[in-house]
């Protein structure tokens, strides 16, 4: 995984009790939020490149990508 720093926040003394109470193990919580957070984050840049991708591919004529797809296949 390489190296780590540690990341701090202060939450209320009542949810700390709770989740002591509950078993749940806090740092593991913490890794697995920030995982999926920054998961969804580049899912979310993702599809919002593919929407623009898309966008000017639309502005191509059909018949450019065929010439552009005979040509390199002529060029091997």
């Amino acid at each position: 995984m390489g190296a780590q720093i540690t990341v701090c926040a202060k939450i209320p003394a009542e949810l700390k009790e709770k989740l002591a109470s509950l078993g749940v193990n806090v740092s593991e919580l913490i890794r697995e939020s920030l995982r999926s957070e920054v998961d969804r984050l580049e899912r979310e840049r993702l599809k919002t490149q593919a929407k623009e991708v898309s966008a000017i591919l639309k502005k191509i004529p059909p018949e450019e990508f065929i010439e552009s797809i005979r040509a390199a296949r002529d060029n091997r």
